[in-house]
């Protein structure tokens, strides 16, 4: 099994480096990651309107869970579960890595957050990020297909 996966990584990174190379520069995103987020956000990411749009895609964008006196949000439930789990693969690296991170989650835990409240925040700012690496990769990169030539033939 561990030769497979060797196998696999070493067939899909350059894949992902070729057509996102920007998104293989965030931190904690690996080639699996970064295959996952591009299949999620499809052949045409340019067709999400805004960041909120990948957000929702995604399944992290923020919903008002508020009751009472109570103010807070929740993740949203529904979106591209696959993406979500990428997502949350990233932020526990980052969690655990990376020191920018682990001084905000140690801030927000001074504030009273809880850590699933923490890494919906954190799933929300790196959705953000990998938008713009995916809607910043220049078209040029993007090659054509075989079969683009054929079709257009008469």
């Amino acid at each position: 099994m561990d030769e497979e996966i060797a196998e696999l990584d070493a067939e899909i990174g350059p894949l992902v480096k070729q057509a996102a190379p920007v998104l293989l520069e965030l931190f904690g995103v690996g080639p699996e990651t970064a295959g996952q987020l591009l299949a999620s956000a499809g052949d045409n990411p340019e067709r999400m309107r805004s960041e909120a749009a990948f957000a929702h895609l995604a399944g992290v964008a923020p919903i008002p869970a508020s009751s009472g006196r109570t103010h807070r949000h929740r993740l949203n439930r529904g979106g591209d579960r696959a993406a979500n789990n990428a997502l949350h693969t990233i932020v526990l690296t980052r969690m655990r890595f990376d020191e920018r991170t682990r001084a905000y989650v140690e801030r927000r835990t001074k504030e009273g957050l809880s850590k699933k409240d923490i890494m919906r925040c954190l799933k929300r700012f790196v959705a953000r990020e990998v938008y713009r690496a995916l809607t910043s990769t220049p078209t040029e990169q993007i090659t054509q297909t075989d079969l683009a030539p054929a079709a257009r033939q008469p």
